[in-house]
């Protein structure tokens, strides 16, 4: 995967903004301002994606290239090596994954603006 197939799969979904918070080198992808999916866009060789604490334990005993969160809480966030043993397909299931609980733990008046965009 490269980093334009990543960036586009991450904006296509609703309400999704992207930004660099944090420095020049680290894109930023939120839902509704809630962070859900962060790269360097200057050296793409991982992704950091928020996942449920249950299915981060199995995926990091299933796959060698998901490991815990890379300076991110480590019960909640996975950081997955683009060229291991994640195929796209999987690491696009992840994106959505992230995205999916991110747009759960909205608020309701947030869900409702997000469903109305």
């Amino acid at each position: 995967m490269n980093i334009e197939d990543y960036r586009d799969y991450c904006l296509k979904m609703p309400g999704v903004t992207e930004g660099f918070p944090f420095d020049d080198k680290t894109i930023v992808f939120k839902v509704m301002n809630k962070i859900f999916a962060l790269a360097s866009v200057e050296n793409f060789v991982s992704t950091n994606l928020k996942c449920d604490p249950e299915l981060a334990i199995e995926l990091r005993e299933e796959f060698h290239s998901i490991k815990p969160g890379f300076h991110m809480n480590k019960k909640h966030w996975n950081t997955i090596e683009i060229e291991g043993d994640v195929s796209d397909r999987k690491l696009f299931e992840l994106i959505s994954h992230s995205y999916d609980l991110v747009v759960n733990g909205l608020t309701k008046k947030l869900k409702e603006e997000l469903n109305a965009i």
